[in-house]
């Protein structure tokens, strides 16, 4: 029973998500190590070679992903307990949403133009009192 999946059904969607970011990251480096590999000269066909790689790496990163989301008790007791605080989180409406992005974009607005009127005036003044020649 060592090999069983620790807390079965707890966490499922934390679990499945990790699964497939982690395996996406692996599957990727995969691929990466398959194509630096495919260029080594090492006396028979490289393929052989990045093909055994690309295989070895999967299998050792999937061992590692099946330890870290299904039997380490401290990643495993992670992840349930991170499913259990995203059913928390009171997420935003639509509503809500719309109208603090209307005032995020009205509030960068009013302080572009801001920032804009003090460096006109500044640059003006400074113009004008010959600390800054302005004939580009």
């Amino acid at each position: 029973m060592a090999s069983a999946i620790k807390k079965f059904g707890q966490g499922y969607w934390t679990r499945v998500m990790s699964v497939v970011g982690f395996g996406l990251v692996a599957v990727l480096g995969a691929i990466w190590l398959w194509r630096m590999l495919e260029t080594v000269n090492v006396g028979f066909p490289a393929i052989y070679l990045a093909s055994g790689v690309a295989t070895l790496f999967l299998a050792i990163i999937g061992a590692a992903i099946w330890w870290f989301v299904g039997w380490n008790a401290r990643s495993v007791d992670f992840l349930v307990a991170t499913e259990g605080e995203m059913k928390k989180v009171n997420w935003s409406t639509k509503q809500e949403l719309v109208g603090s992005t209307v005032v995020v974009i009205a509030v960068v607005i009013i302080i572009s133009l801001f920032c804009w009127l003090f460096d006109f005036i500044f640059s003006t003044l400074f113009v004008w009192m010959k600390v800054l020649d302005m004939r580009s």
